[in-house]
């Protein structure tokens, strides 16, 4: 599982210790303030994730655990088990879904043995980072936003908070967040956890906090995630939440003495395989980018919304009046064409023993990812045609059993996709005995909601007119494994036949590298014209593209990730169509818009 953490600060000046040099941080129920070393304390923070953040840039952007306590910065503490935050499958590991029928998020056996077994190694570590034990740790959140999920389950609600005392101690202040409605407040609280709620800049403030004193009719007013800005899917307009609200907001909540936390300070990026989904009437899933219109930008600049917000916070706090740090350098390094890998086509079909060193399980019928073993990424399931297609006939999957994309081909050419819910129903031809690959891709697992067990692969049978395909050979492809050791750049001097010259249709890898310039600054990559895939550099793998539908047009790289002397090696793999100019464009700035028709 994964932890997320969120960095707080305290812009008063450190308060002295109390006279026995103690450190304590509690609630005031008589007064309804924390109290902070025997003083009242009231917190302004903002959310940051260290994973969607190189770790060469935690100090620059705010801070984790050891570094916010030698800058002094105050740390709300948010472990989970379960974490939303659009991450993959809600921060729990996929591994979970090869027990049969688990119910996350409840006291299933299984899955409590599994909570039971990484928070005991989790919060032992965490333990002498507690405020009260010199550390900076002054609350820790137990599960997230429990209330909106539908199991409601209060026994392993008490487990957790059982597990937390047991491992932090009984003076730790636990609290839960919660949705602003009676439903999600009534199954995310219970006794002994301070009950938090969440809310953003559409929401009637005092309406808010009133129901939260339903709940917890003294202590401080707390809203544990203030909404800065909102995520993007694939397909949306990019989310912008307007700055001068977020202001107002703040200043009204602040101005009532309440605690705040914005959600999010500063977003970052879901590289590699991390985004996750969300399943509402039908699956769409998370983009690359995490801006979330925040105040500090994906690449970690400040914004127009940043000085917006300092200048409320001014009104009731002394900060400090400078400028801001300046924003990391970036730098528009160009165009650079790419070039088929020199494996035959480049299809991932002619690649299998590069990218599938231990060999296809058989099958008769489709096995999931779980079953695979092979949690994330792509997985290439293989059988033959059982008969002479002369004319198209419809390949189904006639119970929506493709999660989440299936690129179709027969005997190397490209016949078309399916997609999980969207196309469920593809015409394809074909000789008895030709080859049909189905390479599934999993585009991020649901992060929020009652569809968290959400499998991947091809979950139930295909049926080819009237016949269902059967005698499967299963790949499990380690791309990222093959690419991180050099693949393919480190074979590409080797003899092969010259590739077809014109880019390919379905899944084809390229390659090609940008040059040193003696720079290694921040960049953004865009695929103008390329459709959908994923792109590594130097076998780092920084997530999805998909331009073709939007509205993330470029991919944020590192500068740390660039070599100032040597070439930086550039893999993508394309899964529908190239360009003919197969050229990438390195900018200097993003672009998170709508394609207009």
């Amino acid at each position: 599982m994964y932890c997320t953490i969120k960095w707080k600060y305290s812009s008063k000046p450190c308060h002295l210790l109390q006279a026995s040099g103690e450190r304590s941080f509690s609630i005031d129920y008589k007064n309804n303030y924390f109290l902070k070393d025997g003083k009242p304390f009231q917190y302004i923070s903002g959310s940051i994730h260290y994973s969607r953040i190189p770790r060469y840039y935690w100090k620059d952007r705010l801070h984790f655990l050891d570094l916010a306590n030698q800058t002094g910065l105050l740390v709300i503490l948010r472990p989970g088990p379960y974490i939303c935050a659009e991450w993959e499958m809600g921060g729990l590991p996929a591994w979970l879904l090869q027990k049969p029928n688990i119910i996350l998020r409840s006291a299933d056996a299984d899955y409590v043995e599994a909570v039971s077994n990484w928070l005991a190694v989790l919060l032992p570590k965490m333990k002498p980072w507690l405020y009260i034990n010199g550390g900076n740790i002054i609350t820790v959140q137990v599960e997230n936003e429990y209330g909106s999920y539908f199991a409601c389950d209060y026994n392993y609600m008490r487990h957790l908070r059982t597990l937390f005392h047991l491992f932090l101690g009984e003076d730790t202040v636990l609290f839960t967040t919660d949705g602003n409605t009676d439903k999600e407040m009534t199954c995310g609280t219970l006794e002994g956890l301070y009950a938090t709620v969440d809310f953003g800049t559409d929401t009637n403030i005092t309406k808010a906090f009133n129901r939260q004193r339903r709940f917890e009719p003294r202590g401080p007013l707390v809203n544990s995630e203030f909404y800065t800005g909102w995520l993007d899917h694939w397909g949306d307009q990019h989310a912008v939440v307007d700055a001068q609200k977020v202001s107002r907001v703040l200043g009204e909540m602040l101005a009532m003495g309440a605690n705040v936390n914005m959600y999010m300070f500063e977003g970052g990026t879901n590289f590699g395989y991390w985004n996750g989904a969300d399943h509402d009437t039908k699956f769409r899933s998370v983009v690359t980018s995490y801006d979330y219109d925040a105040p500090l930008s994906e690449a970690g600049d400040p914004t127009e919304k940043l000085l917006a917000i300092r200048d409320v916070i001014k009104q009731f706090r002394d900060i400090p009046s400078g400028p801001m740090p300046p924003a990391t350098p970036k730098f528009a390094y160009g165009f650079v064409t790419l070039k088929k890998t020199l494996f035959q086509v480049g299809n991932i079909s002619s690649l299998l023993n590069t990218l599938s060193t231990v060999g296809p399980v058989k099958s008769q019928y489709p096995l999931t990812f779980e079953e695979m073993k092979q949690f994330y990424g792509y997985m290439l399931y293989r059988t033959t045609l059982p008969r002479d297609l002369s004319e198209p006939t419809p390949l189904i999957s006639p119970l929506n059993g493709v999660h989440d994309r299936a690129y179709v081909s027969v005997n190397g050419v490209f016949q078309g996709l399916l997609e999980r819910d969207t196309m469920l129903v593809i015409n394809v031809t074909g000789q008895q005995g030709d080859t049909v690959d189905i390479l599934v891709e999993n585009m991020g697992r649901v992060n929020f909601g009652s569809k968290i067990n959400d499998y991947k692969g091809l979950l139930s049978n295909l049926i080819l007119g009237k016949d269902v395909l059967t005698d499967w050979k299963i790949y499990p492809l380690d791309i990222d494994g093959a690419i991180a050791g050099g693949w393919p750049h480190s074979d590409s001097q080797k003899s092969f036949p010259a590739p077809q010259k014109d880019p390919s249709v379905g899944p084809v890898f390229y390659m090609g590298t940008l040059q040193p310039n003696g720079l290694a600054w921040d960049t953004f990559l865009k695929l103008n014209e390329w459709t959908k895939g994923q792109v590594w550099i130097n076998g780092v793998n920084l997530g999805r593209y998909w331009p073709a539908r939007g509205p993330q047009l470029t991919l944020y790289i590192p500068g740390p990730l660039l070599s100032t002397t040597l070439p930086n090696n550039i893999t993508v793999l394309e899964l529908e169509g190239a360009p003919a100019h197969l050229r990438v464009l390195f900018m200097d700035r993003p672009q998170l818009i709508v394609r207009k028709s």
